[in-house]
């Protein structure tokens, strides 16, 4: 193991109920945050951004059709979405491709004051968090 990844994460696999849905919604989210596609098959496909990949499958195996973010297990994940304004662009486009914006009468510091982001929810109930790059404080008077 490279011990530079020692850590890191290395992929995320999500069950989804459909795949072709799921294609459509994380292929948006997922591209336009900088992965390519590198795997598509039948019931599933894959997304890497340098060493880490993401997986959406639609196994047979799947005890229901709806991801509970609020149930244990997996609430969010949370991405680095660059500036302030690429994460307000995605929030505009999201709905277009399957998301649709979560607490948006606190947006963008529902996460606090100091915290620019959006929560967005899929319509598998999959929620993503895009943060905004934070600019540094350090040295400065």
């Amino acid at each position: 193991m490279d011990e530079n990844l020692a850590g890191a994460l290395h992929h995320v696999e999500l069950w989804v109920p459909s795949i072709e849905r799921a294609t459509v919604e994380w292929g948006w989210l997922l591209s336009t945050l900088g992965y390519s596609m590198e795997q598509n098959w039948g019931k599933g496909a894959s997304w890497r951004r340098g060493s880490t990949y993401i997986v959406t499958e639609e196994s047979p195996a799947m005890s229901s059709e709806q991801h509970q973010r609020t149930a244990p297990g997996l609430n969010h994940l949370a991405f680095h979405a660059g500036t302030k304004d690429m994460v307000d662009a995605l929030v505009e486009d999201a709905s277009a491709h399957g998301w649709q914006q979560l607490f948006a009468e606190k947006y963008p510091h529902a996460g606090g004051a100091d915290h620019y982001a959006a929560y967005l929810v899929n319509s598998d109930g999959f929620e993503i968090e895009l943060v905004a790059a934070v600019t540094s404080t350090i040295g400065s008077d």
